[in-house]
């Protein structure tokens, strides 16, 4: 490599390169000139290493001239990078340090443009900001918006409270001076035990004659259903109107920090995701319901135009599959009458985390009380048909691989139950990694919810302590990788329907899914939500600061294109799937998608070493 060949060191040389490359093709030709001059060379042999993972970062690379592998800190590569590709730009937005390491693989000439000058450019080019600022910026809430606002922001402050032994007479009395139509009743360690309102004073305590002293205790509606601050208004909406309900303590814990009834919602306007819902609840037939999860496309394609969070809208959309089944419950138990057991039914899967998309399909289980009956197996056999095929019915596609509860195996009491749990964490085979993947993303959806409470909290700890199970389950969280080719582009579908394609769930959403389950069972996370088990993964401390706002960023980049692909194939009458060609991006949508596989890929390394995901 001469001078004569294609020497950058003269500035008026640089920056004729520069307005080749993007983003500085956009800067203003006096501009372009001063951010040319501030531009050092640099001359590299093969085999030199630029800088490692951890060190401080002198500045952006621009390589004009030959090749630059960047590994991960494990020494994995995760790009072969040639002329007109930068380098180190992610590691100086989160904070000037290096999360990869670049080396030559030949001799090389690149350009170096000094981190003060990289930040200057962040904030003055919204041209540059937005090529090389990978963390996405959260995107303001929708006010005036029920469905999408948190509990937590709905909610009056500081509920009135009495004691269970407080009098009837007495309660009725703080109810009418402090104008409120409940109260909660708390013990004497400030936690709730239920709740007492205007109607049980009419229907329960007047026309019962209960005596002025009688405790209210004798009227109040004990365990009441709750919400955390956190919950949607949709989950309140929902709650109400599938239960026929108008006041729903607010709890952190077992406190109560507020109430909502319906008086306080009266200045929202529900959105159509809580209209279907209570379409569904009142539906009495699967076909009448099918008529209302018909409008799921057109809901989706709402949310994502609306601009809301994948969070947001997948939530909004698992709620519908969340009404159908427990109305199909409900209808079970009219036809087959009362079940002769206690019983749970659980969502997994896509559903258990509250992750449906587009398309969905079924995955539920069944855990029975350990004292039902035998004659008990024929009723819930018929139950657990008529409920799935209620949900086929609906569109939710039966499981191909008969992860349901109309097959015996997950349709057992509790203590079957507990002893499937023992034997994967015992004995962690291909099967059993495979299953207690699944099953680690169970959600209660209908029935005696303190079946799983125990199950859930003791599995998560038994399983957390085996370390050979931990391993094993580390490596099955690595076996979806992210598609990424060696030459700064993807690994796409080779052939058939989806040749040149990029499977965005598989190879995109799902290696973000596994990690973060992983995260879960190490941290004994209750959590079933992605994106909840990575912020609490990242609370407390399972993954470092870095590592973890890069794989949250990099899966809501994800997440919200997958869902933006399938709102575009919605709206062009077609129906939706996982699958994208990364032609359809633009220059800069291609290359933050990428990064963002690069960042899957780099946490994925870091959980294969065992280094306590502090990637």
């Amino acid at each position: 490599m001469t001078d004569a060949d294609s020497s950058l060191a003269d500035a008026a040389r640089r920056q004729a390169f520069l307005a080749t490359v993007h983003p500085y093709d956009s800067l203003a030709p006096d501009e372009l000139a001063r951010v040319a001059e501030t531009f050092e060379q640099v001359e590299a042999e093969e085999g030199t290493v630029l800088y490692r993972a951890g060190e401080a970062l002198a500045g952006l690379y621009l390589i004009a001239e030959g090749r630059v592998e960047v590994s991960d800190e494990t020494g994995a590569p995760v790009s072969l990078l040639a002329a007109r590709n930068s380098f180190g730009e992610r590691g100086l937005v989160r904070g000037g340090l290096a999360v990869t390491t670049a080396r030559t693989t030949e001799a090389a000439r690149l350009l170096l443009l000094p981190a003060t000058e990289f930040h200057r450019q962040i904030e003055v080019s919204p041209a540059f900001a937005r090529f090389f600022d990978r963390a996405r910026p959260a995107q303001p809430e929708r006010k005036g918006d029920l469905a999408t606002q948190r509990v937590g922001d709905l909610m009056a402050r500081s509920p009135v409270t009495v004691r269970p032994t407080t009098g009837i007479q007495a309660a009725a009395a703080l109810m009418r001076d402090t104008r409120v139509s409940c109260l909660a009743v708390t013990d004497a360690e400030e936690r709730l035990v239920g709740i007492v309102t205007v109607r049980d004073m009419t229907g329960k305590a007047l026309a019962c004659g209960l005596p002025p002293d009688a405790p209210v205790a004798k009227i109040m509606t004990e365990r009441p259903l709750t919400l955390p601050p956190t919950a949607l208004g949709s989950d309140l909406l929902n709650l109400m109107l599938e239960r026929g309900i108008g006041h729903v303590p607010v709890t952190d814990g077992d406190r109560v920090i507020g109430i909502l009834t319906q008086t306080d919602l009266t200045r929202f306007q529900a959105v159509s995701a809580s209209a279907m819902v209570r379409d569904i609840a009142r539906a009495g037939t699967a076909a009448e319901m099918a008529e209302v999860t018909a409008r799921l496309p057109q809901l989706l394609a709402q949310l994502v135009g609306a601009g809301n969070r994948h969070e947001v809208t997948t939530r909004l959309v698992t709620d519908i599959a969340d009404a159908c089944t427990r109305r199909l419950l409900t209808l079970a138990e009219r036809r087959l009458g009362p079940p002769p057991a206690a019983y749970l039914w659980l969502a997994c899967g896509s559903q258990g985390r509250q992750e449906q998309s587009g398309i969905s399909d079924q995955d539920n289980c069944l855990i029975l009380a350990d004292d039902a009956p035998e004659a008990a197996a024929g009723y819930f056999e018929r139950f657990a048909s008529f409920v799935c095929e209620g949900l086929a019915t609906c569109g939710y596609v039966l499981c191909p691989g008969e992860m349901m509860a109309t097959n015996p195996r997950w349709r057992q009491p509790l203590r079957v139950w507990r002893g499937y749990f023992e034997r994967w964490i015992a004995e962690p085979d291909q099967e059993a990694q495979m299953l207690a993947s699944v099953m680690f993303d169970l959600r209660p959806i209908g029935g005696a919810r303190h079946l799983f409470d125990d199950l859930q909290e003791a599995t998560l700890a038994a399983a957390a302590k085996n370390s050979i199970f931990v391993s094993h389950m580390t490596a099955n969280s690595l076996k979806h990788a992210p598609p990424l080719g060696l030459f700064r582009g993807f690994a796409t579908v080779r052939s058939g329907e989806h040749k040149n394609e990029v499977d965005l769930k598989m190879n995109g959403v799902v290696p973000v899914v596994d990690l973060a389950r992983l995260y879960a069972l190490r941290g004994q996370i209750t959590e079933v939500n992605t994106r909840a088990r990575l912020e609490a993964a990242l609370q407390a401390g399972l993954i470092s600061g870095t590592g973890g706002r890069d794989l949250i960023d990099a899966y809501d980049l994800i997440a919200e294109t997958r869902l933006e692909r399938q709102a575009e194939e919605v709206r062009a009458g077609r129906r939706p799937d996982n699958f994208m060609a990364p032609s359809d991006l633009s220059d800069l949508q291609r290359s933050h998608l990428r990064d963002a596989f690069v960042v899957i890929r780099t946490m994925q390394s870091s959980a294969g070493q065992g280094k306590g995901m502090l990637g």
